[in-house]
Protein backbone atom coordinates (compact mmCIF):
# COMPACT_ATOMS: atom_id res chain seq x y z
CA UNK A 1 0.00 0.00 0.00
CA UNK A 2 2.78 2.19 0.48
CA UNK A 3 4.18 1.55 -2.74
CA UNK A 4 0.89 2.34 -4.47
CA UNK A 5 0.88 5.46 -2.09
CA UNK A 6 4.36 6.57 -3.03
CA UNK A 7 3.62 6.47 -6.85
CA UNK A 8 3.88 9.59 -8.51
CA UNK A 9 0.47 9.19 -10.52
CA UNK A 10 -1.35 8.08 -7.72
CA UNK A 11 -3.02 11.48 -6.81
CA UNK A 12 -3.63 12.48 -10.07
CA UNK A 13 -5.06 9.01 -10.43
CA UNK A 14 -7.09 9.98 -7.63
CA UNK A 15 -8.08 13.56 -8.15
CA UNK A 16 -9.66 12.15 -11.33
CA UNK A 17 -11.72 10.05 -9.55
CA UNK A 18 -12.86 11.91 -7.55
CA UNK A 19 -13.98 14.33 -9.95
CA UNK A 20 -15.76 11.80 -12.47
CA UNK A 21 -17.73 10.99 -9.15
CA UNK A 22 -18.45 14.29 -8.72
CA UNK A 23 -19.33 14.98 -12.19
CA UNK A 24 -21.51 11.80 -11.76
CA UNK A 25 -23.80 13.17 -9.14
CA UNK A 26 -23.98 16.53 -10.67
CA UNK A 27 -24.99 15.87 -14.55
CA UNK A 28 -28.30 14.60 -15.95
CA UNK A 29 -26.23 12.22 -17.94
CA UNK A 30 -22.63 10.85 -16.90
CA UNK A 31 -22.73 8.09 -19.63
CA UNK A 32 -26.01 6.65 -21.87
CA UNK A 33 -26.45 5.25 -25.03
CA UNK A 34 -28.09 6.33 -27.92
CA UNK A 35 -28.37 5.06 -31.45
CA UNK A 36 -25.46 2.77 -30.77
CA UNK A 37 -23.35 6.03 -29.97
CA UNK A 38 -22.07 6.54 -26.51
CA UNK A 39 -22.94 10.09 -25.16
CA UNK A 40 -22.87 11.89 -22.12
CA UNK A 41 -20.51 13.84 -19.64
CA UNK A 42 -18.06 11.27 -19.37
CA UNK A 43 -17.52 11.23 -23.26
CA UNK A 44 -18.12 14.84 -23.58
CA UNK A 45 -14.55 14.63 -21.44
CA UNK A 46 -12.77 12.46 -23.54
CA UNK A 47 -13.56 14.36 -26.91
CA UNK A 48 -12.57 17.47 -25.29
CA UNK A 49 -9.44 16.03 -24.28
CA UNK A 50 -8.29 15.10 -27.72
CA UNK A 51 -6.05 18.26 -28.73
CA UNK A 52 -4.81 18.61 -24.98
CA UNK A 53 -3.37 15.09 -25.43
CA UNK A 54 -2.12 15.67 -28.63
CA UNK A 55 -0.36 18.85 -27.76
CA UNK A 56 0.44 17.41 -24.18
CA UNK A 57 2.32 14.51 -26.38
CA UNK A 58 4.29 16.75 -28.35
CA UNK A 59 5.08 18.82 -25.45
CA UNK A 60 6.44 15.22 -23.53
CA UNK A 61 8.63 15.03 -26.45
CA UNK A 62 10.06 18.56 -26.91
CA UNK A 63 10.65 18.52 -22.73
CA UNK A 64 12.06 14.90 -22.08
CA UNK A 65 15.15 16.92 -24.65
CA UNK A 66 15.26 19.66 -22.37
CA UNK A 67 13.53 21.77 -24.24
CA UNK A 68 9.87 23.82 -24.32
CA UNK A 69 7.66 24.89 -27.05
CA UNK A 70 5.39 27.41 -26.50
CA UNK A 71 4.46 28.05 -30.07
CA UNK A 72 2.02 24.85 -30.50
CA UNK A 73 -1.16 27.36 -29.31
CA UNK A 74 -0.06 29.48 -32.59
CA UNK A 75 0.63 26.34 -34.85
CA UNK A 76 -2.78 25.21 -33.93
CA UNK A 77 -4.06 28.31 -35.06
CA UNK A 78 -2.03 28.27 -38.65
CA UNK A 79 -3.27 24.71 -39.33
CA UNK A 80 -6.67 25.62 -38.75
CA UNK A 81 -6.47 28.27 -40.95
CA UNK A 82 -4.50 26.38 -43.79
CA UNK A 83 -7.30 23.61 -43.66
CA UNK A 84 -10.65 25.45 -43.86
CA UNK A 85 -8.77 27.98 -46.50
CA UNK A 86 -7.87 25.06 -48.93
CA UNK A 87 -11.19 23.87 -48.20
CA UNK A 88 -13.49 27.11 -48.56
CA UNK A 89 -11.70 27.67 -51.99
CA UNK A 90 -13.17 24.00 -53.26
CA UNK A 91 -15.37 23.96 -55.56
CA UNK A 92 -17.56 20.68 -53.55
CA UNK A 93 -16.62 21.16 -49.77
CA UNK A 94 -18.23 17.53 -48.95
CA UNK A 95 -15.72 16.08 -51.30
CA UNK A 96 -13.45 13.62 -49.09
CA UNK A 97 -10.53 13.73 -51.39
CA UNK A 98 -10.38 17.89 -50.88
CA UNK A 99 -10.40 17.26 -46.76
CA UNK A 100 -7.74 14.67 -46.85
CA UNK A 101 -5.41 17.26 -48.79
CA UNK A 102 -6.52 19.96 -47.02
CA UNK A 103 -5.60 18.00 -43.82
CA UNK A 104 -2.43 16.55 -44.74
CA UNK A 105 -0.84 20.32 -46.61
CA UNK A 106 -1.56 21.55 -42.87
CA UNK A 107 -0.05 18.91 -41.12
CA UNK A 108 2.86 19.04 -43.46
CA UNK A 109 2.58 22.94 -42.68
CA UNK A 110 2.74 22.16 -39.04
CA UNK A 111 5.44 19.74 -39.00
CA UNK A 112 7.65 22.61 -41.25
CA UNK A 113 7.04 25.28 -38.62
CA UNK A 114 8.48 22.59 -36.29
CA UNK A 115 11.16 22.40 -37.86
CA UNK A 116 12.10 25.49 -37.79
CA UNK A 117 11.75 25.82 -34.38
CA UNK A 118 14.18 22.78 -34.23
CA UNK A 119 16.49 24.50 -36.45
CA UNK A 120 16.50 27.83 -34.23
CA UNK A 121 17.27 25.71 -31.03
CA UNK A 122 19.72 22.94 -32.24
CA UNK A 123 21.72 24.39 -35.23
CA UNK A 124 21.55 28.19 -34.12
CA UNK A 125 21.91 27.66 -30.36
CA UNK A 126 18.77 29.88 -29.10
CA UNK A 127 17.54 28.95 -26.12
CA UNK A 128 14.36 26.88 -26.75
CA UNK A 129 11.98 29.13 -24.58
CA UNK A 130 13.02 32.37 -26.57
CA UNK A 131 12.84 30.18 -30.31
CA UNK A 132 9.44 28.97 -29.69
CA UNK A 133 8.54 32.37 -28.62
CA UNK A 134 8.91 33.84 -31.81
CA UNK A 135 6.90 32.07 -33.73
CA UNK A 136 4.16 32.09 -30.49
CA UNK A 137 4.00 35.84 -31.32
CA UNK A 138 4.72 35.79 -35.24
CA UNK A 139 2.34 32.51 -35.49
CA UNK A 140 -0.84 34.31 -34.48
CA UNK A 141 -0.14 36.78 -37.45
CA UNK A 142 0.38 34.47 -40.03
CA UNK A 143 -2.61 32.84 -39.17
CA UNK A 144 -4.38 35.82 -39.81
CA UNK A 145 -2.77 36.55 -42.95
CA UNK A 146 -3.80 33.15 -43.82
CA UNK A 147 -7.46 34.03 -43.06
CA UNK A 148 -7.16 37.55 -43.99
CA UNK A 149 -8.07 38.61 -40.36
CA UNK A 150 -11.78 37.23 -40.49
CA UNK A 151 -13.15 33.54 -39.59
CA UNK A 152 -13.13 31.45 -42.19
CA UNK A 153 -16.52 29.31 -42.24
CA UNK A 154 -16.96 25.51 -43.63
CA UNK A 155 -19.27 23.58 -44.78
CA UNK A 156 -17.95 20.01 -44.68
CA UNK A 157 -19.40 16.77 -43.01
CA UNK A 158 -16.01 14.77 -43.96
CA UNK A 159 -14.07 17.39 -42.01
CA UNK A 160 -16.80 17.69 -39.14
CA UNK A 161 -16.21 14.27 -38.29
CA UNK A 162 -13.11 14.98 -37.28
CA UNK A 163 -14.50 16.48 -33.62
CA UNK A 164 -17.89 15.45 -34.10
CA UNK A 165 -18.00 11.70 -35.87
CA UNK A 166 -18.37 8.54 -34.10
CA UNK A 167 -16.22 4.93 -34.94
CA UNK A 168 -16.97 2.16 -33.14
CA UNK A 169 -19.16 4.11 -30.42
CA UNK A 170 -16.47 6.22 -29.32
CA UNK A 171 -15.59 9.97 -30.28
CA UNK A 172 -13.38 9.70 -33.59
CA UNK A 173 -11.47 12.82 -31.94
CA UNK A 174 -10.32 10.61 -29.08
CA UNK A 175 -9.71 8.14 -31.35
CA UNK A 176 -7.29 9.89 -33.17
CA UNK A 177 -5.47 10.90 -29.99
CA UNK A 178 -5.32 7.38 -28.81
CA UNK A 179 -3.67 6.13 -32.35
CA UNK A 180 -1.03 9.16 -31.92
CA UNK A 181 -0.48 7.90 -28.05
CA UNK A 182 0.08 4.44 -29.34
CA UNK A 183 2.01 5.06 -31.88
CA UNK A 184 4.27 7.23 -29.97
CA UNK A 185 4.42 4.65 -27.04
CA UNK A 186 5.52 2.25 -29.64
CA UNK A 187 8.07 4.30 -30.97
CA UNK A 188 9.74 5.21 -27.38
CA UNK A 189 9.23 1.81 -25.59
CA UNK A 190 9.76 -0.27 -28.13
CA UNK A 191 12.76 0.91 -29.84
CA UNK A 192 15.83 2.84 -28.46
CA UNK A 193 14.49 6.28 -29.70
CA UNK A 194 13.17 6.57 -25.73
CA UNK A 195 16.05 5.64 -24.46
CA UNK A 196 17.97 8.34 -26.63
CA UNK A 197 15.38 11.40 -26.11
CA UNK A 198 16.17 10.77 -22.07
CA UNK A 199 19.97 10.50 -23.08
CA UNK A 200 19.71 14.05 -25.19
CA UNK A 201 17.80 15.70 -22.15
CA UNK A 202 19.89 14.04 -19.26
CA UNK A 203 23.14 15.40 -21.03
CA UNK A 204 23.40 16.74 -24.46
CA UNK A 205 27.58 17.02 -24.25
CA UNK A 206 27.75 13.20 -23.02
CA UNK A 207 24.97 12.18 -25.55
CA UNK A 208 27.24 13.74 -28.50
CA UNK A 209 30.92 12.43 -27.27
CA UNK A 210 29.05 9.09 -27.39
CA UNK A 211 28.10 9.67 -30.92
CA UNK A 212 24.44 10.30 -30.47
CA UNK A 213 22.97 12.76 -33.34
CA UNK A 214 21.43 15.56 -30.71
CA UNK A 215 20.68 17.96 -33.36
CA UNK A 216 18.92 15.70 -35.97
CA UNK A 217 16.44 14.20 -32.72
CA UNK A 218 16.13 17.54 -31.10
CA UNK A 219 14.70 18.85 -34.54
CA UNK A 220 12.69 15.79 -34.90
CA UNK A 221 11.34 16.15 -31.82
CA UNK A 222 10.29 19.72 -32.40
CA UNK A 223 8.78 18.87 -36.28
CA UNK A 224 6.65 15.99 -34.37
CA UNK A 225 5.54 18.34 -31.84
CA UNK A 226 4.73 20.84 -34.60
CA UNK A 227 2.36 17.86 -36.33
CA UNK A 228 0.42 16.82 -33.23
CA UNK A 229 -0.12 20.55 -32.17
CA UNK A 230 -1.34 20.78 -36.25
CA UNK A 231 -3.70 18.02 -35.89
CA UNK A 232 -4.96 19.65 -32.71
CA UNK A 233 -5.51 22.35 -34.24
CA UNK A 234 -7.94 20.64 -37.51
CA UNK A 235 -10.16 19.11 -34.50
CA UNK A 236 -10.92 22.56 -33.04
CA UNK A 237 -11.37 23.85 -36.55
CA UNK A 238 -13.18 21.07 -37.26
CA UNK A 239 -15.65 21.48 -34.13
CA UNK A 240 -16.54 24.84 -34.83
CA UNK A 241 -16.42 24.49 -38.28
CA UNK A 242 -14.56 27.62 -38.84
CA UNK A 243 -10.67 28.84 -38.24
CA UNK A 244 -10.69 31.46 -35.93
CA UNK A 245 -7.06 32.65 -35.58
CA UNK A 246 -7.41 34.65 -32.11
CA UNK A 247 -9.07 32.00 -30.34
CA UNK A 248 -7.63 28.70 -31.26
CA UNK A 249 -5.03 26.88 -29.36
CA UNK A 250 -5.13 30.10 -27.01
CA UNK A 251 -3.12 29.10 -24.41
CA UNK A 252 -3.13 25.83 -24.72
CA UNK A 253 0.44 25.71 -24.06
CA UNK A 254 0.30 26.14 -20.53
CA UNK A 255 -2.45 23.40 -20.14
CA UNK A 256 0.18 21.25 -22.18
CA UNK A 257 3.27 21.94 -19.88
CA UNK A 258 1.03 21.59 -16.68
CA UNK A 259 0.23 18.13 -18.18
CA UNK A 260 3.30 17.05 -18.38
CA UNK A 261 4.33 17.87 -14.56
CA UNK A 262 1.31 16.26 -13.45
CA UNK A 263 2.22 13.25 -15.66
CA UNK A 264 5.61 13.11 -13.76
CA UNK A 265 7.73 14.69 -16.53
CA UNK A 266 10.81 16.54 -15.35
CA UNK A 267 11.15 20.28 -16.86
CA UNK A 268 15.00 19.74 -16.62
CA UNK A 269 14.71 16.75 -18.99
CA UNK A 270 15.14 13.11 -19.15
CA UNK A 271 12.94 10.45 -18.36
CA UNK A 272 9.30 11.21 -19.12
CA UNK A 273 5.92 9.45 -19.12
CA UNK A 274 3.46 9.17 -21.83
CA UNK A 275 0.73 7.35 -19.86
CA UNK A 276 1.38 10.24 -17.31
CA UNK A 277 1.04 13.09 -19.85
CA UNK A 278 -2.42 11.29 -21.14
CA UNK A 279 -3.55 11.33 -17.59
CA UNK A 280 -2.85 15.09 -16.71
CA UNK A 281 -4.41 16.24 -19.90
CA UNK A 282 -7.94 14.21 -19.08
CA UNK A 283 -7.51 15.62 -15.10
CA UNK A 284 -7.90 19.23 -16.63
CA UNK A 285 -10.56 18.70 -18.86
CA UNK A 286 -12.12 17.13 -16.34
CA UNK A 287 -11.48 19.77 -14.13
CA UNK A 288 -12.70 22.20 -16.08
CA UNK A 289 -15.87 20.47 -17.23
CA UNK A 290 -16.36 19.75 -13.09
CA UNK A 291 -15.83 23.61 -12.93
CA UNK A 292 -19.20 24.02 -15.14
CA UNK A 293 -20.94 21.21 -13.57
CA UNK A 294 -21.00 22.72 -10.18
CA UNK A 295 -22.35 26.36 -11.25
CA UNK A 296 -18.93 27.90 -9.99
CA UNK A 297 -19.27 31.51 -11.31
CA UNK A 298 -16.94 32.17 -14.68
CA UNK A 299 -14.75 34.60 -12.22
CA UNK A 300 -13.36 31.86 -10.11
CA UNK A 301 -12.94 29.45 -12.78
CA UNK A 302 -8.96 29.86 -12.75
CA UNK A 303 -8.68 30.49 -9.29
CA UNK A 304 -10.38 27.12 -8.71
CA UNK A 305 -8.17 25.29 -11.44
CA UNK A 306 -5.23 26.84 -9.27
CA UNK A 307 -6.30 25.63 -5.67
CA UNK A 308 -6.53 22.33 -6.90
CA UNK A 309 -3.36 22.22 -9.48
CA UNK A 310 -1.52 23.46 -6.14
CA UNK A 311 -2.95 20.58 -4.19
CA UNK A 312 -2.16 18.26 -6.69
CA UNK A 313 1.19 19.29 -7.03
CA UNK A 314 1.53 18.99 -2.98
CA UNK A 315 0.21 15.98 -2.96
CA UNK A 316 3.30 14.49 -5.75
CA UNK A 317 5.71 15.94 -3.19
CA UNK A 318 7.41 13.14 -1.01
CA UNK A 319 9.01 15.95 1.75
CA UNK A 320 5.37 17.31 1.81
CA UNK A 321 3.57 14.20 2.57
CA UNK A 322 6.25 13.36 4.99
CA UNK A 323 5.69 16.38 6.87
CA UNK A 324 1.87 16.44 6.79
CA UNK A 325 1.57 12.71 7.68
CA UNK A 326 4.43 12.58 10.00
CA UNK A 327 6.31 10.33 8.17
CA UNK A 328 9.66 11.20 9.70
CA UNK A 329 12.65 9.19 9.46
CA UNK A 330 13.40 7.96 13.10
CA UNK A 331 16.14 9.39 14.63
CA UNK A 332 18.84 6.77 16.83
CA UNK A 333 17.97 7.18 20.28
CA UNK A 334 20.71 9.17 22.28
CA UNK A 335 21.29 7.83 25.53
CA UNK A 336 22.84 9.47 28.68
CA UNK A 337 26.10 8.04 29.88
CA UNK A 338 25.29 7.60 33.74
CA UNK A 339 28.76 8.26 35.30
CA UNK A 340 29.35 6.61 38.86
Amino acid sequence: MTSILKNRLFWPAAILVVLLVINMFTSQQFITVQDGHLFGTFIDILRGSAPLILVALGMTLVIATGGIDLSVGSVMAISGAVACLLISDADDQNSLGTVLLAIVIAIAVSMALGVWNGTLVAVVGIQPIIATLILMVAGRGVAQLITDGQIINVRSDPYNEMASGFLLAMPVAFLIAVAAVALTLALTRRTALGLLLESVGGSPTASRLAGIGARRITIMVYAVAGGFAGLAGLIYSADINSADSISAGNLIELDAILAVVIGGTALTGGRFSILGTVLGAVLIQTLRVTVVALDIPAEANLLFKSVVVVALCLSQSPDFRAKVFGRFKARPAVRAEVTA
